[in-house]
């Protein structure tokens, strides 16, 4: 089995994000659980920068198109939050595309309104 990268960072979030699924439940909207994230990890500690804009390179040129990611978590972990029915694709190629703009190697996907909850990329 391959060893998770940033575990302990990972279960940190892991448990706040789980903290704010049991507050809230379902059914809020995505900024409604954004609010709630930014809360609860200033209340552990958790180092985070909120809709963090990235840029996107082309053979060394910035884009004028930029990703603006929800979280980003200790400065080495990206997290998307969702509130919908269920992930597909786009969701998940949205968290990659992410990683890739930023040669950042985890990420995590949040879906507060499903049954599946969360996806490490």
């Amino acid at each position: 089995m391959a060893e998770l990268i940033l575990a302990d960072e990972v279960y940190q979030i892991f448990g706040a994000a789980l903290e704010v699924y049991w507050q809230l439940g379902r059914g809020f909207l995505e900024p409604v659980y954004q609010d709630a994230m930014e809360i609860e990890l200033t209340k552990r500690l958790i180092p985070f920068e909120s809709q963090k804009r990235l840029t996107i390179q082309y053979k060394g040129q910035p884009l004028t198109k930029e990703y603006i990611a929800d979280l980003i978590l200790f400065d080495q972990i990206i997290a998307e939050l969702k509130a919908c029915d269920r992930l597909g694709g786009q969701d998940e190629a949205q968290l990659l595309n992410y990683l890739k703009a930023t040669g950042t190697r985890v990420g995590l996907l949040f879906n507060f309104g499903g049954a599946v909850f969360v996806s490490v990329a």
